[in-house]
């Protein structure tokens, strides 16, 4: 992308009436629009009273005017905030005077693109500015905070040096293939490498769990039929939002509900029972409840004691990226009390969705998966972010298999410079204009 250098314009405040109405311009006319607005320079951030005027004279509003000089800006241009009344009317006339004066209105998310483009945020910080403006919960948005902040940057920036180092190391191995000595052997690089993937996979780890603050922890809640799944759905919501009857079968189709867990999003999918079926409506129901599974972060499969065994055959099919939970439920039919254990690294619980016995150590559960807990350094991230990672964490390990076996140089160092290329998209450093695009075309307007 080239840099902008045009003025842009656009109402930054939400929609609706309101006290209160910002409309934000910025771009090189900026001290001239706002000249023409005051009647005279305007003094660097400080809030001038004035009454806007259209161009025959006549006042539009009354109201603020603060005019921040590049490059001491959000966007690292010359801003100007008009703050007048919330009113859609006065607000799109304020609008229409501004564009008269040299500005165009702005495209969804261009003013965080700018500051983009002149340095004042990285990719990564300038996402998470739209996800603190969409947090759904306390926790997603102070997890979006410290992006915006620039934490997962920093952590991004040290895998990136470190990742740079094994580079240079590599690659200077290349350069002496006559020697007698074996650089490429040499222990000092399986340790950079082995520390860089173990560095690699904690950051993937604080990614996944910035994701959950971020989207919110997608629960499927799957198992056979009659185990007490759209119970444990009523229970966990607080409300009848299942019906729950004796007859198997009962729920055909994916009943989804949205609730907050201690400032936590959670989004719990309740679905048909997994059965083997001649009617064709509840196979369509088992249909989906298997695409449900393909898309949860947790996979809560709800049983009995009888059927416990059995039925973790349903995992064999989830994603390998998916959490795997199991509910035993309806204890309060024997002498059973609530308790917890962990069968073949599964977590297992013992609760009733009747009488909640044993339903805080799941919601205590779901908390911790959906990253509660994470200490004041808990980011947000993104799904692209976790891909990113990813694709970093498969050039590693080519990268490992190469060392370990024929010891090719130009390999190594060619896996080595993909990984890098793919921590860049993270941080925007190597970065396409189709992702720009559309990453900030999925903002707000005057955002």
């Amino acid at each position: 992308m080239s840099q902008p250098t045009d003025t842009i314009a656009a109402i930054a405040s939400a929609p609706g009436a309101a006290g209160v109405g910002v409309v934000r311009v910025s771009g090189p006319s900026v001290p001239l629009i706002a000249q023409a607005l005051l009647g005279r320079a305007p003094r660097p951030r400080y809030a001038h009273f004035v009454s806007f005027r259209d161009a025959a004279g006549e006042t539009i509003d009354q109201g603020l005017l603060l005019h921040f000089p590049a490059p001491a800006s959000y966007t690292g241009e010359h801003v100007l905030e008009l703050q007048g009344h919330g009113s859609a009317v006065l607000l799109d006339a304020l609008l229409r005077r501004v564009c008269e004066l040299g500005a165009r209105l702005a495209r969804p998310g261009e003013f965080t693109e700018r500051a983009f483009l002149n340095g004042k945020l990285d990719l990564a910080q300038a996402e998470a500015v739209a996800d603190l403006i969409a947090a759904r919960s306390q926790a997603g948005a102070r997890a979006a905070l410290q992006s915006m902040e620039g934490v997962f940057s920093r952590k991004v920036e040290v895998l990136l040096q470190a990742l740079i180092a094994l580079r240079v190391h590599i690659e200077a191995a290349i350069d002496f293939p006559e020697e007698e000595i074996d650089f490429l052997a040499d222990p000092a690089i399986t340790t950079q490498l082995e520390n860089l993937r173990a560095d690699l996979r904690e950051l993937l780890r604080e990614a996944r769990r910035g994701v959950r603050l971020n989207d919110g922890l997608k629960v499927a809640i799957v198992g056979r039929p009659n185990a007490g799944k759209s119970s444990l759905l009523n229970a966990l919501a607080g409300s009848d939002r299942a019906i729950v009857t004796p007859v198997a079968g009962t729920t055909r189709d994916v009943l989804r509900e949205s609730l907050s867990l201690d400032g936590i999003a959670l989004e719990l999918a309740d679905t048909a029972g997994l059965r083997e079926t001649d009617d064709e409506v509840e196979r369509e129901g088992v249909r989906r409840a298997h695409g449900e599974l393909q898309r949860a972060d947790v996979a809560l499969l709800v049983t009995t004691e009888a059927d416990v065994d059995a039925d973790l055959a349903f995992f064999d099919v989830l994603p390998a990226g998916v959490e795997r939970m199991v509910l035993i439920n309806k204890i309060d039919l024997g002498q059973t009390t609530p308790r917890a254990e962990t069968r073949g690294g599964i977590a297992c619980l013992w609760a009733s969705a009747k009488t909640g016995a044993g339903l805080d150590a799941l919601r205590d559960r779901l908390r911790q998966l959906a990253g509660a807990g994470g200490g004041e350094g808990a980011f947000s991230a993104r799904r692209r972010h976790v891909l990113a990672l990813e694709q970093v964490g498969t050039h590693l390990g080519h990268t490992a298999r190469i060392l370990a076996t024929s010891r090719a140089g130009e390999l190594a160092a060619e896996e080595l410079h993909r990984a890098q290329h793919a921590l860049g998209e993270i941080t925007g450093s190597y970065t396409s204009d189709d992702l720009l695009g559309a990453i900030f075309g999925s903002f707000c307007i005057g955002k």
